[in-house]
């Protein structure tokens, strides 16, 4: 967890959800953190346990999706020597590492159905099993766990437990993206670009110009703000004049005129079925020339694919939008990426 961020706005959406993090921060229960990524979960996080009577105990933290399945649950509950091949000795897991104090589960929603069964055991019960022992072992931890998923739809699709959900959601503090932070844009830039003119020894901070400014607000920032502190700190450091402010902001640091050449990425055709513009027509998939088909129902699943592909590119790989993008419900988006062998 980075200790050099800290929570930086001024919007009323994001004041309102800082002071309902610091209402739950003072109860010892269990707070489910939800938020496109880079809005700031870890900081919530650690905001919830520096808040608490728990805030002179560890704060341990978990990324679930770091590690393979096979040792989510050796590194959550610890084991004991012989447990399995390699354990050659006892090893606390994270719960007990967390007694006393404060356990953060990142991108809960990647936990396998054996490791959420055993978690919930350890919220309900207040103990552990190490693998490889009966013995249980008592904990006191407040859970604070973190996703990007909507677990309520993953409850009903059997991809995650909702007895595990129901005990994990006494608050659910959800996180505003940047695009909706009203004016934050702004302030947050100016914070990491003095920063950064710290850093690069400049003797004051020149401001971003107008034009560099605009572009800044008018940026839709997929990656919230952590992306927008990647292209203002880029911006300062390639500005070579720390007496004139800063205009060139390069949002894509891949941008180059000698970038390998891939495969081209395919944008959504228009589902209301109004003509596509020039920049959409240049990257949707080609359909298949009717007088060149000699199998239909091969030429439908193909020309299918290619939009889902592209759809799915379009969004991150971020299922529920896509399904959105395309007029689908989650349940008719996941059959067709079945249907096409996409689901990897």
């Amino acid at each position: 967890m980075e200790r050099t961020s800290s929570f930086i706005g001024e919007s009323s959406v994001f004041l309102d959800m800082v002071e309902r993090a610091s209402r739950a921060a003072a109860l010892d229960r269990p707070v489910l953190v939800i938020g496109e990524r880079g809005t700031g979960k870890e900081l919530i996080a650690e905001r919830l346990h520096r808040l608490s009577q728990r805030w002179s105990g560890p704060l341990v933290t978990l990324n679930c999706a770091a590690l393979p399945e096979t040792l989510i649950e050796a590194e959550l509950f610890g084991h004991d020597a012989g447990a399995f091949t390699g354990a050659t000795k006892a090893r606390a897991g994270r719960f007990e590492e967390a007694h006393g104090g404060t356990l953060f589960l990142d991108e809960l929603a990647t936990l396998s159905m054996g490791a959420q069964e055993r978690l919930l055991r350890a919220v309900e019960y207040g103990e552990v099993n190490r693998i490889g022992s009966n013995r249980a072992i008592r904990v006191d931890v407040r859970i604070v766990a973190a996703t990007n998923e909507h677990l309520p739809a993953l409850c009903e699709a059997g991809r995650f437990r909702a007895d595990l959900l129901d005990r994990l959601s006494f608050e659910v503090i959800t996180l505003p993206p940047l695009r909706a932070r009203q004016g934050d844009v702004p302030v947050l830039a100016d914070h990491f670009a003095r920063r950064m003119a710290a850093e690069l020894g400049w003797i004051r901070w020149p401001g971003f110009s107008e034009a560099g400014t605009a572009a800044l607000v008018t940026h839709p920032w997929p990656g919230n703000v952590r992306e927008l502190r990647n292209v203002v700190e880029r911006a300062v450091y390639r500005w070579d004049d720390p007496e004139r402010p800063v205009e060139v902001v390069q949002f894509d640091p891949f941008a180059s005129p000698w970038a390998p050449v891939g495969k081209p990425v395919c944008s959504i055709p228009n589902k209301h079925g109004a003509e596509p513009t020039a920049a959409s027509a240049a990257t949707a998939p080609a359909r298949p020339d009717p007088d060149a088909v000699t199998d239909l129902r091969a030429a439908v699943d193909g020309y299918e694919r290619a939009v889902i592909e592209a759809a799915m590119v379009k969004h991150r790989f971020n299922q529920r939008a896509t399904a959105k993008a395309l007029g689908l419900s989650y349940d008719q988006l996941r059959h067709c990426l079945k249907r096409h062998a996409l689901l990897g």
